[in-house]
């Protein structure tokens, strides 16, 4: 239920905050180390959490469309998800409190925005994806939060992931009964966007060639599968462009650790590609 290869993709934004304020070094953390690993634990349930939500309000309609779910198979109750789900919130949350209030407050925007999109912002074809985008947002923020002080100095960076976001949410209203062409190409306009603001951020910070090492790779995983869903966009199409999406996150977070502090930073996110894939071939993404 809670799409392990997705959450890997959480902590890599959690990671790539942290870069962005400072809490690396050349080598290891600057004395950040167990605040970066509550934000981690922070960020894991939260995902966890929304993405239970997700199913526990979607129930009614996976009995028709994904059926083999857990909550339409029996193989886990509406009650039992749904306090499953508020446990994940509530660590969350807590975990992110026993590193500051700020970040505590974070978490609890982000449980608060998962819910509102699971309930209410999903039905809605431009506030839905908008919804979603905060969620991604707020966790790049989370990681910022772990140096308080650098939240006033980069907090309008969470916009790259909104758009991003927006643009992967865009693209899955068509997962399951075909897309709308003039999405998937709206959704390639917004590609574009965020690729080229990272790589405007990455020539002002002067590090355009390292960033760029990174983001080419990550250009190929999210173009080839939607410009194969704009040529055919079946359900099946839409569906591995989505995952691409979903997955090419941590190369976008070792994009930002790349302009914003070392390439050890980078590397460190960059290594957790191989483990989301991995998980992506056993466990559900969408």
């Amino acid at each position: 239920m809670m799409r392990p290869a997705n959450v890997v993709t959480s902590v890599a934004d959690v990671l790539a905050g942290a870069a962005i304020a400072g809490a690396f070094s050349e080598v290891v953390f600057k004395g950040y180390l167990q605040s970066v690993l509550m934000l981690c634990f922070s960020t894991a349930c939260l995902y966890g959490g929304g993405i239970v939500f997700n199913d526990v309000f979607d129930a009614d309609l996976d009995r028709v469309e994904r059926p083999e779910r857990a909550i339409p198979s029996g193989r886990v109750s509406l009650l039992q998800a749904a306090i499953f789900g508020s446990i994940l919130l509530l660590a969350g949350i807590i975990s992110a409190g026993m590193v500051s209030l700020v970040s505590a407050l974070l978490a609890a925007a982000i449980s608060f925005f998962a819910l509102l999109y699971n309930k209410i912002g999903k039905h809605h074809p431009f506030f839905g994806p908008l919804n979603m985008g905060f969620c991604r947002g707020l966790n790049l923020l989370l990681g910022v939060s772990i140096i308080t002080s650098a939240l006033p100095q980069w907090y309008f960076l969470a916009i790259v992931p909104i758009i991003y976001i927006f643009s992967i949410t865009m693209i899955s209203r068509g997962e399951v009964h075909g897309g709308n062409k003039r999405n998937l190409y709206v959704a390639a306009l917004l590609y574009v966007i965020v690729a080229g603001l990272i790589f405007y951020i990455s020539y002002r910070n002067k590090k355009l060639l390292l960033s760029g090492i990174i983001l080419i790779p990550f250009l190929r995983m999210i173009f080839k599968p939607l410009f194969k869903a704009i040529q055919d966009p079946v359900g099946k199409n839409i569906g591995k462009a989505v995952k691409a999406g979903v997955i090419s996150l941590i190369l976008m977070d070792a994009a930002w650790a790349a302009t914003f502090s070392t390439i050890y930073a980078a590397l460190i996110i960059a290594c957790l590609l191989p483990l989301s894939i991995w998980l992506a071939k056993i466990f559900a993404v969408t």
